[in-house]
């Protein structure tokens, strides 16, 4: 009997056309990274966020998600490479970015629901010929031959000649004998009105004309954002690019299939793009390569009337795969890394302290 290693053999190289590791695994892949331009962050993540993946920064509002996102693209930008940031909210500030950074002639802005401006068009003056503006004159007889009116203008006064010749004393013009040479049309009911009473009717039952409308527009910009998104990781040639859905409620953000994530992975790692997700809630789930979690910062005030920046904290809470310095395995538990770190964002007036 051929023993089980045999046999494995046999079926890996039966299937090797359709399935290369039908019953080996597949390695783990460490991916490389990139900076994030932050020293404390940096040294958490290892390195810096990976390449040709998906990072997901995870928070709440004035958390640090864009600030952490503007680091990193101001870093490839510097560096002469080219950027995407799809923005679904309109939320982006160009001077903000431009103060972290970044160069906007290498960066591509997706806004997504903007107005489109209103373009004056400009007026034409044209005036029309004098022939024009002077009504024709009227033809008088048969087709103009003189001959007498046109039959369709005959067959209008016939009902009421023929209501004078059968019954001259009836004074009632709409009876059967006078309509019988014109078509019967039928008479127009008014319409039911129905008086509601308010009084059994509970408060919530009416609801305002834009009520069915609400949610219209958020998920008009979030489909937006999902097709560029996907149209540009499918054209290839950009470092980095940012969906931010920070401005989206997890109402919307939890309900993007993940089927869309996967193929979000699947094409950020086919054109080595790094995909950053800036959201409230986490979407992305098992096609995050890496997960952060972002606390909402607090205010820095070095003095006691004067605003001099944010401080910020972060948290690892997922990783795929992380690199080992080596394949032997300790009789010991080795020590844990710190899966958190801080840092501090000061204002430009603030200046070095």
């Amino acid at each position: 009997m051929p023993a089980a290693s045999a046999i494995r053999l046999q079926i890996e190289s039966a299937l090797a056309a359709r399935i290369p590791t039908a019953l080996t695994p597949a390695p783990r892949m460490v991916r490389p990274v990139a900076a994030t331009g932050i020293d404390a962050l940096d040294e958490v993540v290892r390195g810096g966020l990976p390449v040709g993946a998906l990072t997901e920064l995870v928070g709440p509002e004035c958390s640090g998600r864009t600030s952490v996102a503007l680091k990193f693209v101001a870093g490839l930008t510097q560096a002469g490479r080219v950027c995407a940031w799809i923005d679904v909210s309109n939320a982006l500030d160009p001077a903000s970015a431009a103060a972290a950074g970044v160069d906007l002639e290498r960066l591509l802005w997706v806004r997504c629901g903007a107005a489109k401006p209103a373009t004056p068009r400009a007026t034409q003056r044209f005036s029309l010929p004098e022939k024009y503006l002077t009504p024709a004159p009227a033809i008088k007889g048969l087709h103009g031959g003189g001959c007498g009116g046109h039959p369709r203008g005959e067959v209008k006064g016939l009902a009421r000649a023929v209501s004078g010749l059968l019954r001259p004393e009836t004074p009632e013009p709409r009876n059967l004998a006078a309509r019988c040479a014109e078509p019967q049309r039928p008479e127009r009911r008014p319409p039911e009105s129905f008086e509601a009473n308010h009084s059994q009717v509970p408060a919530n039952a009416y609801r305002p004309w834009h009520a069915a409308n609400v949610g219209a527009r958020p998920w008009a910009q979030l489909d937006q954002a999902l097709r560029a998104t996907d149209l540009v990781l499918q054209a290839g040639g950009f470092s980095a690019v940012v969906l931010d859905l920070g401005g989206m409620t997890p109402e919307f953000a939890s309900r993007v299939p993940l089927a869309t994530w996967f193929r979000y992975r699947a094409a950020a790692e086919k054109t080595q793009a790094s995909l950053l997700l800036l959201a409230q809630y986490g979407c992305a789930k098992s096609s995050a390569e890496l997960s952060l979690r972002l606390e909402p910062g607090d205010a820095l005030r070095d003095e006691a009337t004067l605003f001099t920046g944010m401080a910020h904290s972060v948290e690892v809470v997922r990783r795929r795969f992380a690199s080992t310095a080596e394949n032997v395995v300790p009789l010991r538990k080795p020590p844990q890394r710190v899966n958190a770190a801080s840092w501090q964002c000061r204002a430009a007036w603030a200046g070095v302290r």
